[in-house]
This record gives C-alpha cells, structure tokens and sequence, in this order.
C-alpha cells in the first residue's frame, strides 16, 4: 500500500517539482504577501508533504526568492529585447513601455512580487530589485543621453523617471476595467515619454 497522503501529487521530476513548487507558493504570496504566507499553505497549494516542499527550500524565504529571481530574468528578457531589438531611439522608447505592459499582463501575477513586494525590508531582495532597476534605468538613459545630448547624471534621473513611469502605468492599466487594450494603453504611454523627451535640445 502506498504511503503517499491522500490527494497528494505522484512523484515528478526533480525539475517539474521544482516549477510546481514555485507556482503554488506564488500563488500563496500573491493571496497573502510574504509575511502572510506559510510553508503549510504552500504545500497544501501544491499538494505535497512538508518534507517535499523543505527538500526543494530550506524556508520561504528561499522560495521566494527564487521566484524573484525568476520574474526578474523573464522582464530583463522582454527589456533587453526592446532595447537591441532596433537602433532606432524612438522605437526602443516605445519598445520598452510595451516591455513593461506585456510583464504585468501574464497571468501569473509576477510583477507584484518585483513591484509590490512586503519584503523590500530584506537586504538581499531589496539589493536586487535595486540591481535590476538600476541596470535598466541606466540602459534607458543611454537612450535619452544620445537622443537629447544632455549629461549622464540628468539623463540617468530621466531613465529612472521613464522606468517609473511605466511601471506605474502599467500596473495601473492591469486593475482597469479593460476599456483600453494593451497596445493602445501602451502606446499612450509611449507618446508621453517621447514627446518630453523629444522637447530636450540637442548639441548643434
């Protein structure tokens, strides 16, 4: 007679499990934040036992952020994309707002934990949002910095203005009513960030 608890999943890969794992206890963190979550919760959403759950991490800290990690990689995919995808300036600005907009709309939820976190308090989480958020505000504002020929340190506030910008927006657009779609809500944005830039001089 088998031992496996009644309704529980049969075994899986190492990988697979890990990736099952990772979906439930995200969606325990979205339900509940970090603080609210419970390693309970979290195999009984994935329906294991504890010591399959603590064979894959140690604590939820762990799971967390590993799926940190693995949001951060999927955004740093779409905006490394948008941002060698042309060499022209005024479709990487418009390349990169739709970035942000196709990370929030997945289903899965992951922006919160990137954008909305309740463990910014963490060191480590909060030095890799950071990292994150500096590499690519720094990426944009080589951008604006060639564009509008202005010094490093305004163009690097403006790249994080931009980065801002669309975050928020973003984020804002996935709780409406759906009465604009992606890309008209994306390009609205876009028309924003470059008409301010544009409006910056250059050398002549």
């Amino acid at each position: 007679m088998s031992n496996q608890p009644a309704g529980r999943t049969t075994r899986l890969p190492r990988e697979e499990r890990r990736r099952q794992l990772m979906r439930a206890a995200q969606e325990v963190f979205v339900s509940n934040g970090f603080h609210g979550a419970a390693m309970d919760d979290i195999a009984d959403t994935a329906r294991v036992s504890k010591p399959v759950l603590y064979q894959h991490f140690p604590g939820k800290r762990e799971l967390y952020l590993a799926l940190l990690e693995d949001h951060l990689e999927t955004l740093t995919q779409f905006l490394t994309t948008a941002l060698t995808s042309t060499t022209d300036n005024r479709e990487r600005v418009r390349e990169t707002m739709r970035a942000y907009f196709r990370f929030v709309a997945q289903d899965s939820q992951g922006h919160r934990l990137v954008f909305e976190s309740d463990l910014t308090s963490d060191q480590e989480v909060s030095a890799r949002i950071e990292a994150f958020n500096a590499r690519f505000a720094n990426s944009i504002a080589g951008v604006i910095a060639e564009d509008t020929k202005l010094p490093p340190v305004e163009a690097k506030l403006l790249g994080r203005a931009l980065a801002g910008m669309a975050q928020v927006s973003a984020r804002y657009w996935l709780e409406t009513d759906g009465d604009l779609d992606i890309e008209a809500a994306s390009e609205l944005v876009y028309r924003l960030a470059w008409r301010g830039i544009s409006r910056f001089p250059k050398e002549t």
